[in-house]
Formats: C-alpha cells, sequence, structure tokens
C-alpha cells in the first residue's frame, strides 16, 4: 500500500516510477527461477554469466535493492528511483537504454546523410546453436559477410563508375547482431547498415559519395554464395564444421550441459520442459497476410542455407527515419506489451507482425519462456554491434566521412545535466576530478530529453531545479531512505518519554 501511494503521489507530480515488479515477465521469473535453477543444477547447471544476467534483472528497479532519492530545489518535491541492473541480454528496461543510445550515437556521430540500405544475412538452422555460443566463430561469420558486402559495393563500383581499381572505391558497414527472432527463438543474425554507394577521390583530392543503382538479383544470389564459401572457411578455421555441426553442438554439451539444452530448444522453437519436451511450441495461427502487390522480384537470394535480403533503403538526410530504423535494429528482444497470461496459466508471446504462415502469436510454460531467455543471453564479451571499413574506429578515412557531432550547448555544460547535489549523506566530489563523460555515452536525462522529449531535470510541478540528494546502496541506507519516504516496513515505536514527576528509581519517595 506504501508503494502504490507514492506511486500516486509521484503520478501526480507528472512522474511515475517503473515498478518491474507489477510485470508479468518480473512475476515469472521470480516464481519460477528457483525451480528452473534446480532442475539445472540437476544437470550441471547453468553458466555463470545466465545466472548473472536474470538474477541482477530480478532487482533492477527494484527500490530495496538501491535506490536514489532526487529533490526540487523550488518546491522541495523528493522522488526515490530505484537502479538499474545495466545488462544486455532481455532487460526491457536496460536494453531499450542502449537501443535509445547507440540509435542517437550512430545517426549523430557514424553515419553519414546518404541513402543507406539495410541488410540482413540469416544462417542455415544448423549452425545457429554453436554461432550463438561461440563469440570467436560469430565474429568471424558475421565479418565474412561485412567484407564480401563490401567487396560486392567496390566491384560494382569499379564496373558502374569505370574506375582502373577496385581500391580505389571505399566504403563501410555497421552490423548488429541479433541473436532472437519474433518468438524469441534463437537465432543469430546480421542487420548491416552499408551506404548504398562509394566515396571516390575527386581531382582535388576530397571524398565524393557516388551513388550506385539498386542490386539485382544475380548480384545478390553472387554475395550469398560468396559469403557461404566464406563462412565455411572460417568453420574451417575455428576446427568446426559447416556443413555436419552436430559434433560441435557435442562439445557445448560436454561444457554446460543444461545451457545446450536451452540453445536447442530454443533454436529449434521446441518445448524444453513443458507437458511435451521436445515437440515443438503451440502456435496461434490467422489469416495468412496478404501479399503486397509487387511489381518486381524481392530482393532475396539463399545459397547452402544462407539467406540475403536487400529491400529496404533510408535517406540518410532523413534522421528521424534513420534513427527509427538504428532503434529497430537495436531493439530489445521482449516487450512487455505483447507477453500475456492465458486462462489456464500459460503465457502468450504475440508477434509485431504474423509470419508468412500466419502465426501470429507462440504459446509457452513459464519454464519454457525462462529457457529462451537463457539461450538469448550473450556470453561475455560477444560485441553485438561491428565496424567495418571506413566506419571502422581506426580507419584512416573515418574523419574525412562520418559526420562531425552536432554541438549541443547541454553536452558541453555537464552541469546542465548533472542530478547531483552534495548533502549531508552524499557529499559530492570536486567538479575539478569528475570524470570525465565517456565518448559515444549520452547521459541519460540529455537522452530522454531527445528521444522522449521528457526532462526529469526539471520539476514537473513548479519547473524548479530537479537534483540527487542521496543514493542509498547498503542495506542500511536503503531501509532508512525507504522509511523516510514510507515506502519500506516501518521500524518499531519508539518506548514514551517518561514524564517529569511521575516515575522514579527504585527505592526513591516519589513527591
Amino acid at each position: 500500500m506504501a508503494h502504490a501511494a507514492h506511486a500516486a503521489r509521484l503520478a501526480a507530480s507528472g512522474y511515475v516510477r517503473r515498478q518491474p515488479e507489477q510485470t508479468l515477465l518480473h512475476q515469472t521469473l521470480s516464481k519460477y527461477w528457483p525451480a528452473f535453477v534446480r532442475r539445472a543444477d540437476e544437470h550441471g547447471g547453468l553458466p555463470e554469466f545466465v545466472v548473472r544476467e536474470v538474477e541482477d534483472y530480478l532487482t533492477c528497479g527494484i527500490l530495496e535493492h538501491g535506490c536514489v532519492v532526487t529533490r526540487c530545489s523550488g518546491c522541495g518535491d523528493e522522488q526515490v528511483v530505484g537502479l538499474s541492473c545495466k545488462h544486455r541480454g532481455f532487460c526491457p528496461s536496460c536494453c531499450g537504454r542502449r537501443m535509445a543510445d547507440c540509435a542517437v550515437h550512430l545517426v549523430d556521430s557514424v553515419l553519414p546523410q546518404v541513402p543507406i540500405r539495410q541488410w540482413v544475412m540469416t544462417l542455415p538452422w544448423q549452425v545457429r546453436v554453436v554461432v550463438g555460443y561461440d563469440r570467436r566463430l560469430c565474429a568471424g561469420v558475421f565479418d565474412a559477410f561485412a567484407k564480401e558486402l563490401m567487396a560486392l559495393h567496390k566491384r560494382r563500383a569499379k564496373r558502374e563508375l569505370d574506375l582502373g581499381s577496385m581500391s580505389e572505391a571505399f566504403t563501410g558497414t555497421v552490423t548488429f547482431v541479433q541473436r532472437f527472432d519474433s518468438a524469441l527463438r534463437l537465432s543469430p543474425h546480421a542487420h548491416v547498415l552499408v551506404p548504398d554507394g562509394v566515396w571516390v577521390r575527386a581531382e582535388d583530392g576530397a571524398l565524393d559519395f557516388r551513388a550506385l543503382p539498386e542490386p539485382t538479383l544475380a548480384e545478390l544470389g553472387q554475395l550469398a554464395e560468396r559469403t557461404a564459401a566464406r563462412i565455411e572457411r572460417v568453420f574451417e578455421a575455428h576446427g568446426r564444421s559447416f556443413e555436419q555441426p552436430s559434433d560441435d553442438a557435442e562439445l557445448l554439451t560436454l561444457e554446460h550441459p543444461a545451457l545446450a539444452s536451452c540453445y536447442q530448444a530454443a533454436a529449434a522453437g521446441r518445448q524444453l520442459l513443458g507437458e511435451h519436451p521436445g515437440a515443438p511450441a503451440l502456435r496461434v495461427m490467422g489469416p495468412q497476410p496478404n501479399a503486397k502487390g509487387a511489381t518486381r522480384p524481392a530482393l532475396v537470394c539463399e545459397a547452402r542455407g544462407v539467406n540475403v535480403h536487400a529491400e529496404r533503403v533510408v535517406d540518410g538526410r532523413d534522421s528521424k527515419q534513420l534513427e527509427r530504423l538504428c532503434r529497430y535494429l537495436a531493439r530489445p528482444p521482449l516487450s512487455h506489451e505483447r507477453l500475456t497470461e492465458t486462462p489456464n496459466g500459460k503465457l502468450r508471446l504475440a508477434f509485431k507482425k504474423p509470419w508468412r504462415d500466419g502465426t501470429q502469436a507462440v504459446v509457452l510454460t513459464p519454464m519454457d519462456l525462462i529457457g529462451r531467455l537463457c539461450a538469448i543471453v550473450p556470453p561475455p564479451r560477444m560485441h553485438l554491434t561491428r565496424f567495418h571499413g571506413v566506419f571502422a574506429p581506426a580507419a584512416k578515412l573515418r574523419c574525412e566521412i562520418v559526420p562531425s557531432p552536432a554541438h549541443d550547448p547541454e553536452l558541453d555544460a555537464p552541469e546542465q545535466l548533472s542530478l547531483f547535489e552534495p548533502t549531508g549523506h552524499w557529499p559530492a566530489p570536486p567538479a575539478q576530478v569528475q570524470p570525465p563523460r565517456a565518448a559515444g555515452r549520452h547521459p541519460w536525462p540529455w537522452l530522454l530529453k531527445r528521444v522522449f522529449a521528457i526532462d526529469i531535470t526539471v520539476c514537473a510541478r513548479c519547473q524548479g531545479r530537479v537534483r540527487i540528494v542521496d543514493i542509498a546502496l547498503t542495506k542500511d541506507a536503503i531501509a532508512r531512505v525507504l522509511a523516510r519516504h514510507g515506502l519500506g516496513p516501518q521500524p518499531p515505536p519508539l518506548p514514551p518519554r517518561p514524564v517529569p514527576g511521575q516515575l522514579g528509581l527504585p527505592g526513591v519517595a516519589m513527591h
């Protein structure tokens, strides 16, 4: 009741604290995660990075595990906000923050104002378990596609622009590695943003962008063939087999048998611990979507299970549309709005768009949902955003192509974005010793204002400046903050003070 009253007071002032404990995802994990861990421990246990990801999510945004107190300098209104887990596996809040931050960074500081085409590359089903676990193999596979994609653009530029050599054309790629599909199946695939053209040196020495015509189906087929051959060489370099990866999956089973079961069930879209283990997950079917009237064949080709798609093009001068595309590519794997509970206690995961066969949702048991979440958690040091060519951080031509960061006076004045205010509970460090802001990492207040037009540094009641006045990290500090704001268990009342003239020491006469 205290939490509800506090939330109502904050809503009246224009701010609503995130309450993950009221979401179906958090409630499901809180209830079934201990049983899932016990089942996994019977088969070797889960890796530490998976356990840490899930258990830290269960504390994300929960006031009892750490909180921050903000105060308005005008009206004195105080708000209590929980701390986040900052993981990148499946937490909708933290992954959403990363998504927005990544999109803003790419649009403002990486992608130039030229036509950008989105390329998609998916892998055969039989190799997805191995690629999803081996981070070095994963990097090699998707780097192979990026290099073949840049080589295709250079070959086309040499032919279309009548260049003397492929080395006269310059291009680059930004690759997003997604580990999931709309049904939370383990499906490592790449979304790659590539300029729809190349840069060449002009007579005056400057780099000029030259647009290229739309790729043909023949060129896509050639790209798919070359990519499949190159990926096969990557598998061989790592001592694995591209055609028969079953032996490689057995190695994962020996290292982490419980995680291997999650990977295999999630990749195949099958039940892990449901009523019929090994059976396909239940699907909710609907009418097949009507195919849009197409005047030309879709730009899709496949070779040896490697599928390449290149339909969407965005004008780089339209920053809002480009930022929406980047947010889509960097999106979290799960949305609270698409997860609902059925009357029999199962979970219905709805899709944003129905599949071609009319599938609109899948129905999972709570244990099967947890198994799929464990499978899509990326292993440590597996980079999910990769840069190649002129967009690579160490590229010599990067400074001539990538846009200069837009001058933002708010970012130049960190005191305007800082929510910190010194108090007796948490002394602020001197301004001169505060570490500089990391490049490419935007302050959360600035990001909220940019993406959602919300300024959390200004009080919604009186427009006063909001500052952080306390940070509670220890159990005692957290209990003190929650008790002061009526959000936690109240301490026992103090004994009543003695009234003069009523009590005395034993053996002393009372007057």
